[in-house]
């Protein structure tokens, strides 16, 4: 309840890490009332991208999936001021060019999303379970915790943020995820025998709307039928899982590279 009083009140929130089209209603209500009563800026950031909630953000930055640990370094670098000398050394040693590739998001949006900040006085970045599944998700909490201690920002989180830890680490090489991709979030009120993929995700995996099909990774393999959701827009497909551990997609990183293959009706 805290922190959906956080967000009703703030005017300026970046969302970081969760899929707003499939999240707590709550989480959403509250936003659309910090909108509607703060004229709160919204910057949406995320890996899936969603005609859907064209409408909810004010700007949109899209970045690849696997890249949250760089995301997380130019955050630091767009908003942090003032800092000790370790952070700012760790700062200035940042390969912002590198990493802004890598994730496929732009300098140029992140200095968008600073001006958009300047006239906002209750600023918080919300921070997803996305992250919690991440391999690096330590040193992207340190990053985190580095932004709180050194902006005007508070972060909104499930997880405990310690702002006395500067042990930094180096971004790790930022690894493409290529091909088919199965974005699994935990959800126990949706169909999770569903996999919604956008029509140039079908076309990759060369199956039709309404297929019946086996997802296939080194993890394991599933089988779930195909259903083309015209709002998704790249080949980063959605699937809900009703329960931490119930197959390989709702293990580890919430994101999969897969194989696709047609099952016979």
């Amino acid at each position: 309840m805290k922190n959906l009083d956080i967000l009703k009140n703030s005017d300026y929130i970046l969302c970081f890490g969760e899929f707003l089209a499939n999240t707590n209603k709550q989480t959403v209500d509250a936003i659309n009332e910090a909108k509607k009563s703060n004229n709160a800026e919204v910057i949406y950031m995320h890996a899936v991208d969603s005609l859907a909630l064209k409408d909810f953000y004010t700007q949109f930055i899209k970045y690849e999936a696997g890249s949250e640990e760089g995301i997380s370094a130019l955050l630091l670098d767009t908003f942090a001021k003032n800092t000790s000398d370790k952070v700012q050394a760790y700062i200035d040693d940042l390969d912002i060019g590198y990493i802004s590739a890598e994730s496929s998001a732009g300098e140029e949006e992140f200095e968008e999303a600073l001006l958009k900040a300047s006239k906002k006085s209750s600023k918080i970045i919300l921070v997803g379970d996305d992250i919690f599944s991440h391999k690096r998700v330590d040193n992207i909490l340190k990053i985190l915790s580095a932004i709180e201690k050194y902006s005007d920002f508070k972060i909104v989180c499930s997880k405990q943020i310690n702002t006395q830890c500067e042990d930094l680490e180096e971004v790790e090489e930022l690894l493409p995820y290529n091909g088919t991709v199965i974005y699994s979030y935990v959800d126990s009120l949706k169909d999770s025998n569903i996999v919604y993929a956008s029509a140039s995700f079908a076309r990759i995996a060369k199956v039709e709307d309404g297929a019946k099909i086996k997802l296939i990774s080194k993890e394991g393999e599933v089988s779930k039928l195909l259903v083309v959701d015209d709002t998704l827009q790249n080949t980063i497909a959605i699937c809900a899982t009703n329960k931490k551990g119930n197959d390989f997609l709702s293990c580890g990183y919430i994101y999969k590279p897969v194989k696709i293959e047609r099952l016979e009706e």
